[in-house]
């Protein structure tokens, strides 16, 4: 199976051009990517938000799911193609709009076979934590 390298640039060229889901990430700034770590920022636009004027949950999930796969990429053992088994998520707070976050993904153990991840959104001004959560990924090997 082919190994994964992606650096910033490729990263950020990827979320700007692809015309799949990820479109919906296209407003994110990355900050930084490398070593099974990957933190990057947004501030909430109305399309990222519900009825409420709050980031719809699903929006939260994938921001978990991509910043988290993407710090998989740059692990020393992560570096292979990989799928989803586990998503959990915890909202501790709601995100307006406007509101201006940061998104801290840490690779945490990288096995044979699974990978484990955590993935922090915090209010990018003050540092409260808004949601939590873990990715758990299966690692595609030969």
């Amino acid at each position: 199976m082919a190994k994964l390298a992606i650096d910033a640039k490729q990263f950020k060229n990827l979320l700007e051009t692809t015309k799949r889901f990820n479109k919906c990430l296209k407003a994110i700034n990355l900050v930084e990517l490398g070593k099974g770590r990957c933190t990057a920022t947004l501030k909430v636009k109305e399309e990222h938000t519900n009825s409420m004027g709050t980031m719809q949950a699903g929006f939260a999930a994938s921001l978990v799911d991509t910043i988290s796969s993407h710090a998989l990429f740059t692990h020393e053992k992560g570096n292979h193609p990989s799928v989803s088994v586990n998503i959990n998520v915890s909202y501790l707070k709601g995100i307006k709009e406007g509101e201006e976050i940061l998104i801290e993904a840490d690779t945490l153990k990288v096995g044979k076979t699974m990978a484990f991840l955590q993935v922090l959104i915090k209010n990018k001004i003050n540092g409260n934590l808004l949601v939590k959560g873990e990715h758990t990924m299966f690692l595609l090997q030969k």
